[in-house]
């Protein structure tokens, strides 16, 4: 019997909450099960960065100073994934709106056919205002999404 790997390009978005490393597991899994690529993105709001007033704008070195700061963090995500055994691994950085970078823009540009997220990032206040990302993109994404949840007992 001839093995099937239905997924071939997989993303898992990252908030940097405590989640994460659940998130992050659950996608290794994924793609070294379906000997997969492993796409690790953090969406960084430029809107949050700024308190909210969307007008603000940031100095170029600030833009830096958080795109180096999350290279960083991502870099530290993509060795551990590479150190369990994931052959393709590549990190993304990308300013805008996580709904729609997710959901939408990313899977287009990279054939991405899974998508792997947790299930909140943000408090429930947050999420009240501004919506969950996880609930946006699994209602409207072309692609399967696996919803990873806060298991309590990992640490």
């Amino acid at each position: 019997m001839t093995e099937i790997y239905p997924y071939k390009h997989i993303l898992v978005a990252v908030d940097g909450s405590k989640i994460t490393s659940n998130v992050l597991e659950s996608a290794i899994d994924s793609a070294l099960r379906n000997h997969a690529s492993l796409d690790i993105l953090r969406i960084v709001q430029v809107t949050q960065l700024t308190d909210g007033y969307s007008n603000a704008a940031l100095s170029n070195e600030e833009t830096y100073n958080i795109v180096k700061t999350t290279k960083e963090r991502l870099d530290d995500l993509k060795k551990r994934a590479v150190d369990a055994g994931v052959e393709d691994v590549n990190v993304h950085i990308r300013f805008g709106n996580p709904k729609r970078v997710i959901a939408h823009e990313f899977p287009s540009d990279h054939n991405t056919d899974l998508i792997v997220l947790g299930a909140t990032g943000v408090s429930g206040l947050e999420r009240f205002v501004l919506g969950s990302v996880t609930h946006y993109v699994s209602r409207m994404a072309k692609c399967d999404v696996l919803v990873v949840r806060k298991n309590d007992h990992v640490n």
